[in-house]
């Protein structure tokens, strides 16, 4: 009963859902025990308190003898409704004028303007969410890929909770077992099989691993992936940014040290949100602006989840590639991928020492109709990802033109490619 709800709930709050601004529809939402009787004070048309719930409603809401907008109502009857409690939808023309006079007529009437999040909250408040869905309303609303918005409607729809339920019923039942045979411990009594123990304790580490392997391709998911291009001058960092992202974002010349600040663009690859960064080439310099931009470089480096480091096949050796690398000091965790540019350029002596080097990627990004062709941004997709998928990579190229690109063997340890 509301008497026996806190202050908070014992409300009725209101709020406009849909997004602020001119538009077709604006919808004002109510909820709470009041909810009902405070529209039909305005709303004239069907009263609403002798309406059954799930029903729509065409009226006028009205400031006394004032017609403030033709409305249609949705009614909603806890506990059948996201709140479970009783909800009105009012939908409006989507007038910044109409809506601020509805919002302001129903607080005169005795709603309380919602707080952020409110309808949520109430909604788990009540059970009708738990915790882990509650959370995942906020991220549907703010997915922006396919996979993103896919994986937070499935931890709406309970996806998420029914396996942590899974894991609390195997750990409460191994807990059990164990509460039986310390219990009775000196009986000539086994009450589980020592063998069925272990099992089960592996089905659950098994299971906690993968929930945190989740985690960690929720959150590159949800968040994205902040890859930086880095390489020494005239690596082609330039030329290979404006190809993923199918423009001429970037400046290319073949004047050493051309970028000298970073050139930030977020691209959606297999459902994931890539924010690719071009950076200045990686050298000394006397160049105070040349060296400022370097600095820029090693700093957003240091902020990387995945860096891929462009270097030039007919200059550099294994061993300088591997020093270069090092030189860059990035914490544990961030994911490199090596890719040799210019291989149209690179003699096969040049290119052959990189073939069987794992995590590296050979291509040549100024020949932009190959690059269309292939698919190499499955195989940045798939950098991001390597520590939390144990499947070994394919023993062949998925791309057509291997003119243009080119990919070591795989390797016992995951590699950096789908």
């Amino acid at each position: 009963m509301a008497a026996d709800l806190p202050l908070s709930l014992s409300d009725t709050i209101v709020a406009l859902s849909t997004p602020p601004g001119a538009g077709a529809i604006a919808l004002v939402r109510l909820s709470g025990p009041q909810a009902i009787a405070i529209t039909d004070e305005v709303f004239a048309g069907k009263r609403l308190a002798e309406q059954p719930g799930h029903t729509l409603h065409y009226g006028t809401l009205r400031d006394g003898t004032q017609i403030l907008d033709e409305v249609v109502v949705s009614l909603y009857r806890g506990p059948n409704s996201y709140t479970r409690e009783d909800v009105v939808e009012i939908s409006t023309h989507g007038s910044d004028y109409i809506v601020r006079q509805v919002l302001a007529l129903l607080l005169r009437h005795g709603a309380r303007l919602a707080e952020a999040g409110e309808f949520t909250k109430r909604a788990f408040l009540h059970g009708a969410l738990d915790l882990a869905q509650a959370e995942a309303v906020a991220d549907l609303i703010a997915a922006d890929s396919a996979l993103s918005h896919q994986v937070a409607l499935r931890q709406m729809r309970g996806g998420f909770s029914r396996e942590l339920r899974e894991l609390r019923g195997q750990l409460v039942h191994f807990a059990a077992l164990l509460e039986l045979e310390l219990d009775f411990g000196e009986e000539d009594v086994e009450f589980a099989d020592r063998t069925g123990l272990v099992v089960l304790l592996q089905e659950v580490q098994a299971l906690v691993r993968r929930l945190l392997r989740s985690f960690e391709l929720g959150n590159v998911i949800k968040n994205g992936v902040t890859t930086v291009i880095a390489g020494r001058p005239n690596a082609g960092k330039s030329t290979l940014l404006n190809a993923l992202l199918n423009e001429d974002r970037a400046i290319v010349s073949e004047v050493a040290g051309t970028t000298r600040d970073l050139i930030e663009d977020e691209v959606s690859i297999e459902g994931i949100r890539f924010r690719f960064v071009d950076t200045a080439g990686l050298r000394d310099t006397t160049d105070v602006v040349e060296a400022l931009g370097v600095e820029r470089t090693r700093q957003r480096v240091q902020q990387a989840a995945l860096v891929v480091y462009l270097f030039d096949l007919s200059t550099t050796s294994p061993a300088e590639l591997q020093a270069e690398i090092e030189a860059l000091n990035l914490p544990a965790g961030v994911g490199v991928l090596a890719v040799g540019n210019k291989l149209d350029l690179a003699t096969e002596a040049q290119a052959g020492p990189f073939q069987t080097r794992p995590e590296t990627l050979l291509l040549a990004a100024g020949r932009a109709s190959a690059l269309k062709s292939c698919a190499p941004p499955c195989w940045l997709a798939s950098a991001s990802m390597a520590s939390t998928r144990p499947e070994p990579a394919p023993s062949s190229p998925t791309c057509a033109t291997p003119a243009a690109w080119s990919r070591p063997t795989a390797t016992s340890t995951p590699c950096w490619w789908a």
